[in-house]
């Protein structure tokens, strides 16, 4: 029942708000028809007034004051009160048909006004009205209680009903702002979302392309040079390319196939993410290029998550880039320890040293100041236009590790990194990491592996 009673006001509402003029003159023509007909009424037995015209005017004021409620309601209040009023002192029988134009008044001035201003006029009306029916000559008949507590209760109900259309129509509001607030939330997080899905795509594509391209490019011109002096050691380095091609087409099939698959839990699943367990293959295809990479293992060996596995292998993967791209090494290390909750890793190459460190641990303001022979040189310091050790930072971050980069003391590079055995939550900015020593075995730098990164 009160459903259907909601559907019809609601209906009614969003009528009186497209044709405003039409529904007060109809309201005002009914309140004119039940005060005239409230004007006539008597108790039985009691003579009705001499002046019958006199209400019919003053009704017909109060009706006409109404016409203006939704600009000025508290003028509507106080000329249908002081028009009721004196139609009461010249004896009319107060009865709620000739209460009619003020109470649709006292109800429009709680729906519009505050609720002090609906205090403050609503009582001084109900009191005056009180007064009225009390000295009135109409109701000698009644006993005072019933004279004063009929108009009390029928001038509370449109104040009662006021304020409960007021306040719905306040709680509709605060509805209707929320869901706006909640819409704008949602288009927000999802832009963030987009974005933190592009910046995950581009480290992918970048680790894939960067890493594969590279070996490629070493070993053909590895194959070039020994072309014509060791065709049978070039043979070997094409076949080697062919393997290096084909490797970097399935990885990026399967980061691209990412892109296209659906929700459908009977979809195909695609090639599994790499790890840790594909660290031979990594060091066979460095092999190729003439870097001889050793791995070494610290501690009993743990599983890992999928994003620390992954994360893992893709940090490797760039600091072995970086050494074939731009170290003049024939060696790296990869030293793997397992110590308590974190997964501790170190990628190094023996190249030649540099005089001094540098501190650049902002990666967004990195000067490579390193050539390809990992020499130093101020002079000719250049900035490093690279995402490499960015990229690297960025995934250790993101599973709430730490990574270092920097020039070693006796020579050559040095990439550290901590992550955890189980993904935490990211911490707020690369740059703002805590230099803990047991984490980060070297000192704060963003140089790469190589002096320069990819």
């Amino acid at each position: 029942m009160s459903t259907s009673l909601e559907r019809y006001t609601d209906r009614f509402e969003q009528y009186a708000d497209r044709y405003p003029r039409v529904v007060d003159v109809v309201l005002v023509l009914a309140l004119m028809g039940c005060a005239t007909l409230g004007s006539n009424l008597t108790l039985p037995g009691a003579d009705p007034p001499d002046q019958d015209g006199t209400a019919i005017v003053l009704m017909g004021v109060s009706c006409l004051a109404l016409l203006k409620y939704r600009t000025h309601p508290r003028t509507a209040v106080v000329v249908t009160a002081v028009c009721t009023v004196i139609a009461i002192s010249l004896g009319y029988l107060l009865t709620p048909l000739l209460l009619g134009p003020v109470m649709a008044a006292l109800y429009w001035l709680a729906t519009l006004t505050d609720r002090k201003t609906t205090r403050v006029f609503g009582v001084t009306t109900m009191a005056a009205l009180m007064v009225a029916a009390a000295i009135s000559d109409s109701m000698d008949r009644v006993s005072l209680v019933l004279r004063t507590v009929g108009p009390f209760f029928w001038l509370l109900l449109p104040l009662a009903a006021g304020n409960m259309t007021r306040l719905r129509r306040a709680y509709l509001a605060s509805v209707q702002a929320r869901a706006e607030h909640a819409e704008r939330t949602r288009e927000e997080e999802a832009r963030l979302r987009v974005t933190e899905e592009r910046m995950r795509i581009a480290r992918e594509l970048h680790d894939v392309v960067a890493h594969h391209m590279a070996l490629a490019n070493a070993q053909a011109g590895t194959a070039a040079h020994l072309a014509l002096s060791n065709p049978q050691q070039t043979k070997k380095i094409l076949t080697d390319l062919t393997g290096t091609t084909s490797s970097a087409l399935r990885e990026l099939k399967a980061t691209l196939g990412l892109l296209r698959q659906n929700d459908d839990p009977a979809a195909a699943s695609l090639e599994p993410s790499p790890g840790l367990a594909r660290l031979p293959e990594l060091v066979s295809a460095c092999a190729s290029v003439g870097l001889t990479v050793t791995v070494t293992t610290a501690g009993e060996p743990r599983p890992l998550s999928p994003g620390v596995d992954l994360t893992a292998f893709r940090i490797v993967q760039e600091a072995l880039t970086n050494v074939t791209k731009h170290a003049a090494a024939d060696a790296a290390h990869v030293r793997i320890a397992y110590a308590g909750s974190r997964l501790l890793i170190t990628v190094s190459n023996d190249g030649p040293g540099t005089t001094g460190t540098t501190d650049t641990t902002d990666t967004t303001d990195t000067t490579d100041t390193t050539d390809t022979m990992g020499r130093t040189d101020a002079a000719e310091a250049v900035p490093s236009r690279g995402f490499g050790v960015m990229g690297m930072r960025e995934r250790a971050h993101t599973i709430g590790g730490e990574l270092r980069a920097g020039p070693r003391p006796e020579g050559g590079f040095e990439v550290t990194t901590a992550l955890p055995l189980q993904p935490s939550a990211p911490q707020a900015a690369p740059h703002a990491a805590p230099e803990t020593a047991p984490q980060a075995a070297v000192a704060a730098t963003d140089v790469p592996a190589g002096g320069e990164e990819s």
